[in-house]
């Protein structure tokens, strides 16, 4: 009895006629599968430089919010730091987010999907966001163990649209560092100013809240008079409700409220 091997079934397939279904599904079969390990193999040797692709990436597009935020040349000066480190956080935790790669973190996939977003009741829901993704990526600049400055995504719902903003507080958490509008739809000439430069100029040095922990900081109808004030824009009146809105939310209990409790206390962990 001649011996049997793979190769040997592999020449009978070959030999067979061209219109044979049995060759044609055969060869399709052995092509399917070199393609398979083709891709497997290439995968597996590209993935370092994808990875190194995505880092600078991030990078890049963290070096693009850090330029737009007013001062923060001078505040990275001043701190002797030079470079954000990236946490994903739980927001109802207040704590680093367990198996959630910071590379691959998308904000708007998981405020979509409700296995990893909270649906806000009416009443909590004053940025108007229907859902809130219960994870956020944050940014801190440290100087050895002290914090100088923490990046905080914001979003609320104004007159045309989503508002995107990066607030910057000081290692205080209290005091703004800065504020950067980085996508919205309000009206030209008006709602639209709060992306000017000089508006988000006003924010430096303002307070989020008072010494009872009050969140008090909100854009005024006309011009600031105190510490949390943001002078107001004439004809805006419902892009400055949501500024001041998101502002509220996001600080609150719903938002990083709790994140920030916790590096308060020193009970945060990166």
């Amino acid at each position: 009895m001649a011996e049997f091997s793979p190769l040997t079934l592999w020449r009978r397939i070959l030999a067979l006629p061209n219109e044979s279904r049995a060759k044609t599904v055969a060869v399709a079969f052995m092509v399917a599968l070199v393609c398979a390990a083709l891709v497997s193999g290439t995968t597996v040797v590209l993935r370092p430089f994808q990875d190194a692709n995505r880092a600078a990436e991030r990078q890049e597009r963290l070096d693009a919010m850090m330029a737009e935020l007013p001062g923060m040349e001078d505040i990275l000066a001043r701190s002797g730091a030079d470079s954000l480190e990236a946490v994903i956080v739980d927001l109802a935790a207040g704590a680093v987010a367990e198996g959630v790669d910071p590379a691959v973190f998308n904000r708007a996939a998981f405020a979509a999907d409700p296995a990893t977003s909270t649906e806000l009741s009416a009443d909590d829901d004053i940025a108007g966001l229907g859902r809130r993704s219960d994870f956020q990526q944050i940014y801190l600049l440290r100087d050895g163990d002290d914090l100088r400055l923490i990046l905080l995504p914001v979003s609320a719902v104004g007159y045309g649209g989503r508002i995107e903003a990066l607030l910057a507080l000081e290692g205080d958490l209290n005091t703004v560092a800065g504020l950067s509008i980085t996508g919205h739809s309000e009206t030209p000439g008006l709602g639209a100013r709060i992306a000017e430069p000089g508006w988000q100029a006003l924010w430096p040095g303002k307070e989020i809240a008072d010494e009872t922990g009050e969140i008090r900081l909100h854009v005024a109808r006309g011009g600031a008079s105190s510490v949390f004030e943001i002078d107001g824009i004439t004809g805006a009146t419902r892009t400055g409700n949501a500024v001041s809105n998101m502002i509220t939310f996001w600080m609150g209990p719903f938002g990083y409220g709790p994140l920030l409790d916790a590096l308060r206390s020193g009970s945060f962990r990166p």
